[in-house]
Parts: structure tokens; C-alpha cells; sequence
């Protein structure tokens, strides 16, 4: 029996997942069942419970995983044997035309990434199983691309798979549904089963005909990966049981009736009727993001693109609000960690030779002899009156004066956070992301950007559900308070 469960915003379809595992757990083998997950992070959160929860290990649940996950371990595939960054790059010195390599994300987003539109365009065709000709006809595209080049592109790429015996993560699952190679489950569980392509489809259809009971979980309404290759379609026309979940546990009312007012604009979807909290949450509008006070709380600035966040940092900075970027790599951290326990040392604490040593990495040699820190033993502490007298420290003086390494510009911020009372040695209470990558995540308060660029713009003007479905999902981020950006050129905007 197939049951398709499905979940609005906040109403706790993967918690009603891992209940039924839980309950499977207590009369069934491990290994009969499969649970199957968009991204690595959410499969990993469902082995990780029942692994507590049981007394498991990781060897006893093998099949909980993602579906290219799966694919790799059951038909034997070594990872030197799968297109990397340096295979793209050797392609395009051959052919004397640069091809952005093509990564995967199993982490975050479960998709398919590449700066280049002529890769995305043949993943594309074959996430959808179409020619590449066919794909090239939509349009799609945002970049100018060239036919003959992409026909020599599509020629070669599968010809130096074949010389190399190489092959990618889409040929995975085209060679796992070929050799029909899923094992028998009892019963299957697949989440955020709105995301999957046409062919991720196929796969799990050939997984859970061998099998016994399915759950089909996810949510039409948060179908916003269209553009890598998701077919919510196929979501929508499941047939079967229906589990409808009804009571968000996140979204406040006055939260809900915006979101309701948008994704009502969307006409290809399952009809559902689904609560909010009792709590009556906040609706603020803004003409300029710098007028929103962020000094306190829990916060999520959300955009549609990276580039309108990267706009933002600025005024974070000059504020001296503790962030994160989520699509940037931090290097702030040893520093923060590095300040916190030099200002614990002044105050006549003890540290071990870890923390000494970051410690270290941003000192000059005028306040300390580097050499003097292999001196010490790793499985003692010290005082920092100890290491001023005995191992090559100079100064005492506060963190700004002795940690004289670090960039003079981020000693300028820190220095304004921690006047604002910033807890550094915590998570930063304020996160950048774009929608995309926020899917799955809550906030106290959300800032959402209704700014739309040129080539959203005119995305959104050929297939504005697209658009409906992604700033529905922004909003639904919020569990107390939605705060709106409407530029002054509202013609360039979502209306929200």
C-alpha cells in the first residue's frame, strides 16, 4: 500500500516519518527498511534518531540515504570512477573550450550546480529524459548559447566518460533503474519527494515496486528546485493513500494569511486546508532594509538571489550585528573562538595547548616566541601568567592590542559586536540565505526581499508559479514575525 503524506508548512510530515520508523523499529530488520531523503542532511537526521533511539549503529541502518546515495553502494561504484571538477576541466582543455564543472550538492540542496548553461542544459535532458535539442528549444537558458557548441559539448562529454570509464551522478540512476538493482523492503520512505526529477522518479518507482508499504512524503506548494530538474507534476498526480497533515506547529496566523494569499495565486496544485498557531505573529512592511531593528532575536534574511544578499553584509557590519552568510565560507571563527578564550586567560583562567596555539596564530612575534609554545605539554594547562613568565609571551594587554594578526577591519567589527553585547561564542543569531537554500529551516523573524532581478524579472512574468511557490516558501520560514522589503521601483518586486 502506497500512503502519500502530505505537509504544509510546520505540520511535521518528516516527524510523522520517523514515528512510523520508530514503530517499524520495535518488530522489523533494519536492513527491510529504506529510507530515502532529498538531501544527505535530512536522510542523515533520520538514521541519526532511530541510532539513539534503538542503540544502532550506522552499519545497521544501511539504507537510509539519498537516492544517488543508494545507487553508488548498490551498483559497486568506486568515487575515482565519478566526474569530478579536474574531469571537466581536462574536457575542456581537449575540445579548446572552458566547461564549468558540474558539482552536486547532497548536503543542502540535493541539486546539480554549474556556472555553465551548456552543462545544465544536457543534466537538464536527461534529468527530464528529452533530447538536449529539446531542452535548447525551452529556453530555459539565462546565458547566450551557441547550438554548435553545445552539440560538440554533448558529443565529447559522453565520449571522454567513455574513454575514461567515467560516469556521473545521473548516469547512476539511469544505470540503477536499468539493472533494477534496489533491494526488496519491507516498507520504503521517501521525503521531500516533491524535489524529484522525472528520473529520481523512475528510481523510486522501481524501488518501491519490489517493496511492501511506501510513504510518498512532501508538499507540492514547496516545489521551488523546478529549474534543476524537479517535476512536482509527478508529485501531484501520485495516487494512493493520503495522510493530510493540517496543524503547523511554526506559523502564526497573521504569518499564514500571507502565505495563503500567495500560493493561492497557483492553480496547478493539490487543494489543502491547513491551520496555524493560535499565536498571532507580526506583518511588517519596510522600504528600506536598514530600517529594520535586528539588535535582538533570532533572525533570517532571505533573498532571491545571492547577489542581493552580498548588498546586505555592509550594513550588518557597520551595525556590528553578529552574521553568517550561508552561501560564503567563514574564516571569523578561529578568531571569535580566539578572542573569547584570550579575554577567559586575562582573567586568570587555565587553557590547554589547543587554544593556546589558535591563540597564537594571531599574535606578532613582538608579543610572543612561537617557538616557545612546543615547550609545553598537550595534556596540561596553563595560566597565562605562567606562559608570560616561562613560554615566550609578552603581553597581557587586551585582545584588540595583543591579537595584532587579525585584519584590522574585522577587529573593527568584532569590537562593535561585542559593545552591542554580541554572544561571539555562540551560533551568529542572524542568518543570510536565499530562499533556496532556507528550505527546511525556521526563524523568530524573517526578512524577506521581494527585490526581483532582471532575468527573475522576466522568468517570472513566463511562469509566475515558480515565483508563488518560492516566495511562499520564504515566508513560511517565520514562527513569530514576517518583515517585507518593498523597493520604491515596485515594478521590479514580488508582490507580496
Amino acid at each position: 500500500m502506497k500512503t502519500i503524506v502530505l505537509g504544509p508548512p510546520g505540520t511535521g510530515k518528516t516527524t510523522t516519518l520517523l514515528n512510523k520508523v520508530e514503530e517499524l523499529l520495535k518488530k522489523t530488520d533494519p536492513n527491510k527498511i529504506g529510507y530515502f531523503a532529498f538531501t544527505q542532511k535530512a536522510a542523515y537526521e533520520a538514521r541519526d534518531r532511530a541510532m539513539e533511539k534503538f542503540k544502532l549503529s550506522e552499519d545497521d541502518l544501511p539504507y537510509f540515504r539519498t537516492l544517488h546515495s543508494l545507487a553508488f553502494r548498490r551498483l559497486g561504484i568506486k568515487k575515482e570512477n565519478v566526474m569530478q571538477k579536474h574531469h571537466y576541466q581536462d574536457l575542456g582543455q581537449k575540445i579548446d573550450f572552458p566547461v564549468d564543472y558540474m558539482e552536486y550538492d547532497d548536503e543542502e540542496g540535493g541539486i546539480f550546480t554549474t556556472k555553465s548553461d551548456y552543462l545544465r542544459i544536457l543534466q537538464l535532458a536527461k534529468l527530464r529524459n528529452i533530447s538536449f535539442e529539446k531542452q535548447y528549444d525551452l529556453k530555459e537558458h539565462t546565458q547566450d548559447v551557441e547550438f554548435n557548441k553545445l552539440k560538440i559539448i554533448a558529443h565529447e562529454l559522453e565520449r571522454y566518460k567513455k574513454e575514461y570509464s567515467l560516469i556521473d551522478y545521473n548516469d547512476m540512476i539511469l544505470k540503477f533503474i536499468k539493472a533494477d538493482a534496489s533491494p526488496a523492503f519491507e516498507v520504503v520512505f521517501i521525503d521531500e519527494a516533491q524535489d524529484l526529477s522525472l528520473m529520481q522518479w523512475d528510481m523510486a518507482k522501481s524501488i518501491w515496486n519490489k517493496s511492501g508499504d511506501s510513504y510518498i512524503a512532501g508538499d507540492d506548494d514547496q516545489a521551488i528546485f523546478r529549474w534543476a530538474g524537479a517535476d512536482v507534476d509527478s508529485f501531484i498526480t501520485q495516487t494512493g493513500k493520503f495522510l493530510r497533515l493540517t496543524q503547523s506547529y511554526r506559523i502564526p496566523r497573521k504569518v499564514h494569511d500571507i502565505a495563503m494569499q500567495i500560493i493561492g495565486r497557483v492553480s496547478n496544485r493539490l487543494m489543502k486546508e491547513w491551520k496555524p498557531r493560535l499565536h498571532e505573529g507580526g506583518l511588517f512592511r519596510y522600504s528600506h532594509f536598514e530600517n529594520v531593528d535586528m539588535k535582538k532575536g533570532e533572525w533570517m534574511i532571505l533573498a532571491r538571489t545571492r547577489f542581493m544578499l552580498n548588498e546586505l553584509e555592509e550594513t550588518l557590519y557597520q551595525k556590528g550585528l553578529f552574521y553568517k552568510n550561508k552561501h560564503k565560507k567563514s574564516y571569523e571563527q578561529d578568531l571569535y573562538e580566539a578572542i573569547i578564550d584570550w579575554e577567559s586567560w586575562r582573567q586568570k583562567n587555565e587553557l590547554d595547548l589547543d587554544k593556546i596555539k589558535r591563540i597564537i596564530t594571531f599574535m606578532s612575534p613582538k608579543h610572543v616566541d612561537k617557538t616557545q609554545q612546543y615547550l609545553m605539554n598537550k595534556d596540561k594547562k596553563y595560566t597565562l601568567e605562567t606562559c608570560y613568565s616561562k613560554y615566550g609571551f609578552m603581553t597581557k594587554a587586551v585582545w584588540y592590542e595583543a591579537l595584532d594578526q587579525a585584519p584590522p577591519q574585522k577587529v573593527e567589527y568584532i569590537r562593535k559586536m561585542r559593545a552591542n553585547g554580541e554572544q561571539l561564542n555562540k551560533k551568529p543569531r542572524i542568518l543570510l540565505s536565499t530562499i533556496h537554500g532556507a528550505k527546511g529551516g525556521e526563524s523568530e523573524n524573517v526578512v524577506l526581499l521581494s527585490d526581483l532581478s532582471l532575468n527573475t524579472q522576466k522568468g517570472y512574468e513566463r511562469n509566475p508559479e515558480d515565483e508563488n511557490r518560492l516566495f511562499y516558501v520564504g515566508a513560511t520560514r517565520a514562527k513569530e514575525n514576517l518583515h517585507i522589503i518593498e523597493p520604491k521601483d515596485f515594478y521590479k518586486s514580488f508582490p507580496i
